[in-house]
């Protein structure tokens, strides 16, 4: 889940922000956005669990290749690395309620879990998904590329299946919010200096009202066509002057290309 961090009274004093909390399945959604037109996010993959006798979305993805996904290391936590057969990705999905026909369901083969990757920080929050077997690219189902600047400076555009908004209801069908990129400093200026690492890229309005949500987690912050960066946590959905936090795709884009070689 797109990890959401709250604010708690401690004897009758308002406490630091709370940090961090281990990742809990089944939140997240687009705040402030609108319903995406059916093949608009062809890298976009629904990632879900079929251990409960259905098909259960819990997380975002992007397709990086044939292969593999790119996804947030904070979604993975705990899962069976070396036979998640009990886990798929869905391409090609826009209503999670019907079956259009553009679907493709892959059971995983593969986890891997960045090796720093640390589920209190939420820091290194990246995880890479191998498919059983390669997706059959067409125009609702393309890969990614992946971004090569740090600190991109730009509007974005987030997509998921998360919730509409903070503790909210969670729509069927695929939304998408554009968002702008704020710099490391603003990001730190919002939840401090020792909360926002290099390998974190930011994105908000001032004003609140436009974010990820619970349930966006793992999935796409695609800028100029790249992928940019990783849905990851926040205070709260769409909060003013706190910004979504996304592990930055640019830092780890070695990372990437080693590992699926």
């Amino acid at each position: 889940m797109y990890t959401i961090v709250f604010c708690f009274l401690v004897a009758g004093a308002l406490a630091a922000p709370f940090r961090k909390p281990t990742f809990h399945r089944g939140l997240n959604r687009i705040v402030g956005g609108l319903e995406a037109t059916p093949g608009q996010f062809p890298y976009q993959l629904s990632f879900q669990d079929t251990s409960f006798g259905f098909d259960f979305h819990f997380c975002g993805a992007s397709i990086y290749s044939e292969n593999w996904a790119v996804c947030a290391g904070h979604c993975v936590q705990g899962e069976d690395m070396n036979n998640p057969d009990y886990l798929q990705i869905v391409a090609g999905e826009h209503d999670l309620d019907k079956v259009d026909g553009t679907e493709q369901k892959i059971v995983l083969s593969k986890i891997i879990q960045h090796e720093d990757y640390n589920g209190f920080t939420i820091s290194n929050d990246i995880s890479l998904l191998q498919f059983s077997k390669p997706l059959n690219f067409n125009d609702r189902v393309k890969g990614i590329g992946l971004q090569s600047k740090k600190e991109y400076m730009g509007d974005c555009v987030v997509s998921g299946w998360g919730t509409l908004n903070e503790g909210g209801h969670s729509p069927s069908k695929l939304q998408y919010v554009e968002v702008p990129t704020v710099s490391d400093a603003y990001c730190r200026d919002a939840y401090g200096k020792n909360e926002i690492d290099d390998s974190m890229i930011c994105a908000g309005v001032s004003e609140g009202g436009k974010d990820a949500c619970q349930g966006d987690s793992g999935g796409p912050l695609a800028c100029g066509g790249l992928l940019t960066g990783i849905v990851s946590w926040g205070y709260g959905c769409a909060r003013p002057n706190y910004p979504g936090v996304y592990s930055e795709v640019a830092y780890f884009k070695d990372w990437v290309e080693n590992n699926v070689q």
